[in-house]
């Protein structure tokens, strides 16, 4: 039999058990849809609560989808209710604080993809633009994360002094610019490539590096130095 044959997870044979498995083999052993039931518990009548979950991430087209839901739609969910749908909503903010709460100075830039998987679970699913400022030491060490801004990122609203101001503060040799895209699609517009080479010019003269503007979206992001916008 499958999992979903399971109308409960206790007819399921022990070492299929999600909690037991994870148990003996950890948490990194289990499908995303079985960490969910954990979370869950139990199921409804016909439908075990791996079932539930594996239902729930499909709706939702799969885990960053599911971090985008609201209280509301989640709730309303057939098996779901509110319980529930608070139990998820905090493992998953917890899951969120967890990445942006480790320690941002033992960590190396050694390529985009480093600031992407750094930036990624809090940026991405942000519903306004938010500009970031990454601070780095001369070994391209991540010093602090700063926002700069949040709006509308473009050369009208934002103030390039105002992107220098703690790397100015802090001595800071090198930065890394980052902005999301509510939309899925991280191709840099027009604007972001103009603000860009305003901000390189500026570090220019304040002797601070610009290593880098990347942009993030739901489905990736853009490198705008590899892609060589703004950068000579």
């Amino acid at each position: 039999m499958t999992l979903a044959e399971y109308t409960v997870v206790r007819d399921m044979p022990v070492e299929e058990r999600p909690r037991e498995r994870l148990r003996l083999r950890g948490p990194e052993s289990l499908t995303n849809a079985e960490l969910i039931a954990i979370l869950l518990r139990t199921g409804v009548q016909g439908e075990n609560v791996v079932t539930v979950a594996g239902r729930v991430l499909s709706r939702f087209h799969g885990l960053e989808g599911l971090g985008r839901a609201g209280f509301a739609e989640l709730a309303k969910e057939r098996a779901m209710g509110e319980a529930k749908a608070c139990q998820l909503l905090a493992a998953i903010e917890i899951g969120r604080r967890v990445a942006h709460a480790q320690p941002p100075e033992r960590r190396i830039v050694r390529a985009p993809e480093n600031i992407y998987s750094m930036l990624y679970a809090e940026m991405a699913v942000l519903e306004q633009e938010h500009l970031k400022v990454v601070l780095l030491s001369t070994r391209h060490e991540v010093l602090a994360v700063k926002e700069a801004y949040k709006g509308n990122v473009n050369t009208v609203v934002v103030r390039v002094s105002d992107l220098f101001r703690d790397a100015v503060r802090e001595g800071c040799p090198n930065i890394i610019l980052v902005h999301n895209h509510p939309s899925a699609d991280p191709t840099p517009s027009a604007e972001d490539v103009i603000l860009t080479k305003q901000v390189i010019e500026a570090g220019k003269l304040l002797g601070i590096e610009v290593l880098d503007h990347i942009v993030i979206a739901r489905n990736g992001y853009v490198s705008m130095k590899d892609r060589r916008l703004a950068f000579a």
